[in-house]
């Protein structure tokens, strides 16, 4: 088995695909990218069991065979090279060699044949959706997730495919993302949960993207394909909690607001907040919006008026200013809207400009008591 290949070509598909390796893996077979060729095509695989990822290359080879090459070595091999052919060359001795304009290394593989099978997914059901729309639905709503481990379903996205609309949600009980397209749609209605891990892997990959990703999915697994790649990945198994029922349908209060200023304004407050609740204070009445935080143990405490846009009655609010501070910065609008109804009820806030056509975004925040 022999093939030639570009050194930054094949550092850039291996960096990409790095990123499913895990740290410690179980088996030690995971520690290695598989390589698979045939003729002039060279596919390479990484997985931690959970996710698999491949992406196909060309190279100048007339061979076949498969092996396993250690991931890291590998990497940190490439890295040092400048942009050259690089021949690979499987030897008897169970070692690859690799030579360069400058040099010769051989390293040591293991059999393809060890390497764990991708999972085939069955009965599936498909949707096509652009790769930039979807890397923008998945960093518009993974922030939003949970990490608690009792609670799996709340750790990944929910994904809700209809004939009307795609819609993601979400949420780690704090707070909430509903992300919403109605310019895409599926065949037929499906939901299901997915993981962060493969998610962060898309949005790197997808971000500003024109080409179509193929959505494959069924009860247990999920698979996207896109130009040379293709991911598969488990899916959280498990309902998902019925977030309709937790955004308040009437909010009388709406405050309209320039973003960058309230996002500012938040940030500085929020600095001599109490370290342990995160708590600000909102309080509005006619056009003004009133920005305050206390930490009473080291008497500091911050307040800053802003001019608003309001309508409803006069209130105060507490927020965490993490979360608040974390899903304004989310939205890249000109202004925004925050609706409340009650001081203990969750506010809504939405972006009011800055939006494509068909997109919508719908954000939740938990409120917190405030002590009078």
């Amino acid at each position: 088995m022999k093939f030639i290949v570009s050194s930054t070509y094949l550092l850039k598909q291996l960096q990409v695909l790095g990123g499913v390796i895990n740290n410690s893996n179980t088996l030690p077979i995971l520690d290695n990218f598989l390589f698979e060729l045939s003729q002039s095509k060279l596919t390479i695989s990484a997985s931690d069991l959970e996710t698999t990822m491949s992406a196909t290359i060309d190279v100048e080879s007339d061979s076949e065979g498969s092996i396993a090459l250690p991931a890291r070595l590998l990497l940190d091999t490439l890295k040092t090279f400048p942009e050259q052919p690089l021949t690979f060359v499987v030897e008897d001795n169970n070692t690859v060699e690799i030579s360069s304009n400058h040099g010769k290394y051989a390293l040591a593989y293991a059999d393809g044949a060890e390497f764990p099978n991708a999972v085939s997914i069955e009965d599936a059901s498909t949707t096509t959706i652009m790769g930039d729309i979807l890397a923008t639905a998945i960093s518009k709503t993974i922030f939003a997730a949970g990490n608690d481990d009792l609670r799996p379903v709340m750790s990944g996205v929910f994904f809700q495919f209809s004939q009307d609309s795609l819609t993601f949600v979400a949420t780690d009980a704090h707070k909430l993302v509903k992300y919403t397209r109605a310019d895409v749609t599926a065949t037929e209605s499906a939901e299901f949960i997915m993981p962060k891990k493969p998610l962060n892997l898309l949005k790197g990959i997808l971000a500003g993207s024109d080409d179509d990703v193929l959505v494959e999915y069924n009860d247990s697994n999920a698979k996207f394909t896109f130009e040379n790649s293709v991911l598969i990945c488990r899916l959280i198994d498990g309902k998902y909690p019925n977030y309709e029922a937790v955004i308040p349908k009437e909010n009388p209060n709406k405050l309209v607001i320039d973003r960058t200023q309230f996002l500012n304004s938040v940030r500085r407050v929020s600095i001599f907040s109490n370290k342990t609740t995160h708590q600000i204070r909102l309080k509005i009445a006619g056009a003004e919006l009133n920005i305050s935080a206390e930490d009473i143990d080291y008497s500091n405490k911050a307040e800053e008026r802003l001019s608003c846009d309001y309508q409803g009655d006069d209130m105060q609010i507490g927020f965490n200013s993490r979360f608040l501070t974390e899903m304004i910065n989310n939205l890249n609008s000109d202004n925004v809207q925050l609706e409340m109804s009650l001081p203990n009820r969750a506010g809504i806030l939405t972006p009011i400009d800055g939006l494509d056509e068909g997109e919508q975004v719908t954000m939740l925040v938990m409120p917190v008591m405030l002590n009078s």
